[in-house]
């Protein structure tokens, strides 16, 4: 029995009934079996190693060109993966599946952030992240080879919103995990940009809450695992649901749609528009790889993974390169 049939069988010893067993995992091309780690363990690694991954570092969750102590997507997709295993690991779910899951579910965030998506979409007239998320891991990632993911995870990582809940109870954890994460630590940054006080949270949201982020998340984690005990489904108790949902309504009102953030916004939605529709009339001027990718996609959906994949420095750099004037030293 070599480590990875040891993992697989302690699985069945240790984890809930209802948990996902990594030796059931299925990918769409079959594999060698890794002797050392589960097929969920090997999909987490690929998504590390992945250049989509590597660049989450430099793309906006909220405010754009931020300082060091403000969240990015890398960092906010580790808070998610940390959130999302502390419930895991109390419900006895499989943590190395929702670790994968967590890690992966916004590798297809735009430039950025929401500003950058919807402008995608009101250009091309459909796009969200979680698809192409799935479409970066399934197809875009290894020179178009994809990762070859199993169906667990791509299943999460699709599925982490939206109208549809994932298969398993590992995605609707990460599912839930992903707005715990978003939302307290959104607002854990509001409060440093000097945007919202601790004392404008609604009567509710404190009472039942707090105020301080770390108390949120540990309120919002508690009440899961007591209210997901009998993993039938992954829920929220009725009144911390809707803590939750006026915390959610205040924070699109104060940060996310708020009017501060408006110009930045504008000027998101025009470097993205920009250099859309720059390399749609010069297909010529796209990198190689991207140009081999056209027969099989066209050009439209060609051009929005490129510019789906920049980081928001590098899509600033290159709008600076295309449409403003060189700063010419005189001789």
């Amino acid at each position: 029995m070599n480590i990875r049939e040891r993992i697989e069988e302690q699985e069945y010893i240790y984890l809930a009934a209802a948990a996902s067993k990594s030796k059931t995992a299925v990918r769409q091309k079959e594999e060698e079996p890794c002797p050392f780690r589960t097929a969920f363990q090997r999909d987490r690694d690929r998504i590390i190693h992945s250049k989509a991954f590597r660049r989450l570092k430099h793309k906006t969750q909220v405010y754009f060109s931020p300082g060091d102590h403000y969240r990015m997507r890398m960092t906010h997709s580790l808070e998610v993966s940390q959130i999302s295993r502390t419930i895991a690991r109390g419900l006895r779910l499989n943590e190395d599946l929702i670790e994968a899951i967590a890690l992966g579910h916004d590798v297809g965030h735009t430039p950025f952030g929401h500003a950058g998506e919807y402008a995608l979409r009101d250009l091309i007239g459909h796009y969200n992240h979680n698809e192409q998320s799935l479409r970066v891991v399934e197809y875009l990632e290894k020179n178009g080879k994809g990762l070859n993911l199993t169906a667990a995870v791509k299943d999460g990582i699709l599925n982490h919103t939206g109208e549809h809940k994932p298969f398993t109870l590992e995605g609707s954890i990460v599912r839930k995990g992903d707005r715990i994460a978003y939302l307290c630590h959104d607002y854990d940054d509001g409060i440093r940009a000097g945007m919202i006080k601790k004392t404008d949270l609604p009567a509710r949201v404190a009472k039942c809450m707090g105020t301080h982020p770390s108390d949120m998340i540990t309120v919002m984690v508690a009440d899961m695992l007591e209210a997901s005990a009998n993993l039938t489904e992954i829920r929220l108790s009725p009144a911390i649901e809707e803590a939750m949902n006026e915390l959610r309504e205040f924070m699109f009102e104060k940060i996310y749609h708020s009017a501060e953030l408006e110009p930045d916004r504008k000027k998101a939605r025009y470097v993205i528009q920009k250099l859309y529709e720059y390399f749609v009339a010069r297909p010529s001027a796209l990198p190689d790889e991207y140009l081999q990718r056209r027969d099989r996609w066209g050009l439209e959906t060609t051009v929005a993974d490129y510019i789906a994949g920049l980081t928001d420095v590098y899509a600033i750099h290159l709008f600076e390169k295309l449409f403003i004037p060189a700063n010419w030293q005189i001789r």
